[in-house]
């Protein structure tokens, strides 16, 4: 069966015992790694490992000895509790054996967890999985996490009593910063938060946050919101070649403006804003007022669904100087 992105992550959060297996596959190898690992863990509790309950095995493993899979799958443990097998790293060529494991399981047998990259629909892997009536595959796309995935990192790692504008920070770093990088974080929160009982607070955000996040990219985008629409081409050339996308410095700019939107927009008189950039960035939500910041976001909105499109032939980085440079002329105005 297939799960839909929002049906996959109530699925790994918990998982059913009983059934058959799980396919997750995606470009990022560290998106899937990480709902891997999420997984395993709710299906398998903690110590699976130690207890025997857990049989680790690469994909080459698995096609150069095709028994190799369905022997672990039958395998009766010491211990009680779910068993699972884990298969790293699957393709093509370790298909037969995939699915000769699935075909010879039944009732009692450990569950198999398999990892792969980017599998075509014509997959013989992903067809398999997806046709079985017991058994789940889930594609994991280069999407930023969604709020529910922040709040289910925040809670699993203790950090549940979050406000509004702290959450909105998070899902702006969450935005900027590879996934593994986000985990990390969250649990440096987590330690930086022992023994203090006050609520997660920005300030407790900036002292954890790193300090590194998309520096390049803030480059251009300071440039972009001070209206230095002369500048844009040549920062735009040096991005280009450190090998920066145009969904990203999308995703980036994004973020920005929204940061700026909601400082703008405040009436608390304290702005959501933080970072080494926070006091350029105050005078730039001034400068802009929320109106012309609610027009550069529909811009950028616009640019990345334009990005993404099926029929999209320009090329991406031009779409997106071109979106900057209206940006700035927009912010000199």
């Amino acid at each position: 069966m297939k799960l839909s992105p929002r049906d996959a992550n109530a699925y790994f959060a918990k998982p059913d015992a009983d059934k058959t297996g799980l396919l997750i596959y995606g470009t990022d190898a560290m998106r899937v790694a990480l709902k891997r690992q999420q997984v395993l863990t709710a299906l398998l509790g903690e110590g699976a490992e130690e207890e025997m309950r857990l049989t680790r095995m690469g994909g080459s493993d698995v096609r150069k000895d095709p028994a190799l899979l369905i022997d672990a799958t039958k395998a009766i443990g010491f211990f009680p509790g779910a068993r699972a097998v884990f298969v790293e790293e699957a393709n093509e060529t370790c298909a037969p054996a995939v699915l000769a494991a699935l075909e010879g399981w039944h009732p009692g047998d450990a569950q198999i967890v398999v990892t792969a990259g980017a599998l075509k629909p014509t997959s013989k892997l992903r067809k398999a999985f997806e046709a079985h009536p017991q058994a789940y595959a889930a594609a994991i796309y280069d999407n930023p996490p969604t709020r529910e995935e922040i709040e289910t990192a925040l809670r699993d790692a203790g950090l549940a009593q979050v406000t509004g504008d702290v959450m909105a920070a998070l899902n702006d770093l969450a935005q900027a910063i590879d996934p593994g990088d986000f985990r990390q974080m969250v649990e440096k929160l987590a330690l930086y938060k022992i023994g203090d009982p006050e609520p997660l607070s920005l300030t407790d955000i900036a002292a954890c946050a790193p300090t590194s996040t998309e520096a390049d990219v803030d480059d251009v985008l300071m440039v972009v919101a001070e209206a230095r629409a002369h500048e844009i081409g040549p920062v735009m050339q040096k991005l280009v070649a450190q090998g920066a996308t145009p969904v990203g410095l999308c995703i980036g700019a994004m973020r920005h403006f929204r940061a700026l939107h909601r400082a703008a927009s405040d009436t608390s008189g304290r702005p959501t804003i933080f970072g080494p950039n926070r006091d350029r960035m105050l005078a730039q939500s001034r400068r802009w007022g929320p109106a012309k910041l609610e027009t550069a976001i529909t811009l950028l909105t616009d640019t990345d669904l334009q990005l993404r499109s099926a029929g999209q032939n320009a090329p991406g980085m031009a779409l997106v100087e071109r979106a900057f440079i209206r940006l700035a002329m927009l912010g000199s105005r």
